[in-house]
């Protein structure tokens, strides 16, 4: 099969797609493996299912799709899955070892006794063996069912292992934006304890050294009014709801946080959100950025 490769050069920013002139009549999977010859069958297979691939400006994820000469294909580098349906989730990212998601309020990260079908881990795991039914997903780290924002999911155990060994050199920023009740006067502080989990599974704090996991929260003041403070939070570890646990130890728990000391919910969810998801790829050491958009009700309630 004869095949000209009219590959853009990227400008920066932009990841231009990678164009092709069909030569010769062919289904669009063999067209795909012969085409890019370098990538294994499986990695070009969820090229497809993902929607990258665009026949003559349309997605195509048919494999048997049949291509006519003169048809241009053209290959989007940005790894998002476009085909795929899901339910209060979407992959912002996606390569050969890692999937990056935004979820949602109220969507489980992983399973629970009480909802073990839709989580974003069982999403994921569907999505991936739709391609390859050999495909996992092993889970990174975790968010509260009710906390919204970035996450990060790995495509084969020894990639979870290197990220979850390595955490604390891979990450270079993990970013919260938390809604509290009450006004917190200062523009910025540090709460440190150890967090122990009682019977009843509530984190609490304690204050005796090496009594529990040592967590270190760091918080700076974006704006307040007289009943709530929107704060940016970096975490320094990350512990189970270390910060639901660190804003009810200075007296100002997150919004909706019953658990944690709450008495009121104007915004009807939780008032947490992972921002800001910044690592050192666990294959490549590229320096990976991803933000997530605070919720609006979060800024119209503390002004």
């Amino acid at each position: 099969m004869i095949v000209k490769n009219r590959q853009n050069k990227s400008t920066k920013n932009v990841a231009k797609p990678e164009l092709y002139i069909v030569e010769e009549e062919a289904e669009l999977l063999p067209f795909l493996l012969d085409t890019l010859s370098n990538r294994s069958r499986n990695s070009v297979k969820s090229i497809l299912t993902r929607g990258q691939v665009y026949v003559n400006g349309e997605v195509i994820t048919k494999h048997n799709f049949q291509l006519e000469p003169g048809y241009k294909i053209s290959i989007e580098k940005n790894i998002v899955a476009k085909a795929a349906s899901f339910t209060g989730l979407k992959i912002v990212h996606e390569d050969d070892d890692i999937i990056v998601i935004e979820k949602e309020s109220g969507l489980l990260s992983i399973s629970s006794p009480k909802e073990k079908s839709l989580t974003a881990y069982k999403q994921l795991m569907t999505y991936v063996q739709k391609i390859n039914p050999k495909n996992r997903v092993f889970v990174v780290h975790r968010l509260d069912r009710d906390t919204s924002g970035v996450m990060m999911f790995a495509k084969s155990e020894k990639v979870k292992l290197k990220l979850q060994n390595s955490w604390k050199d891979i990450v270079e920023e993990r970013a919260y934006i938390a809604l509290v009740e009450g006004v917190i006067k200062k523009q910025e502080g540090t709460i440190t304890s150890w967090l122990k989990e009682s019977k009843t599974l509530k984190m609490y704090s304690s204050s005796n050294p090496n009594d529990g996991q040592h967590a270190v929260t760091h918080y700076q003041k974006i704006q307040s009014n007289t009943n709530f403070t929107l704060l940016n939070v970096h975490l320094e570890t990350g512990r189970k709801n270390q910060i639901r646990v660190h804003m009810e130890d200075i007296g100002h728990p997150i919004v909706g946080d019953k658990k944690y000391g709450s008495k009121v919910n104007p915004i009807s969810r939780l008032g947490l959100h992972a921002k800001t998801l910044a690592f050192k790829h666990p294959t490549t050491d590229e320096i990976m950025r991803f933000e997530s958009n605070t919720p609006k009700s979060f800024f119209d309630s503390s002004k």
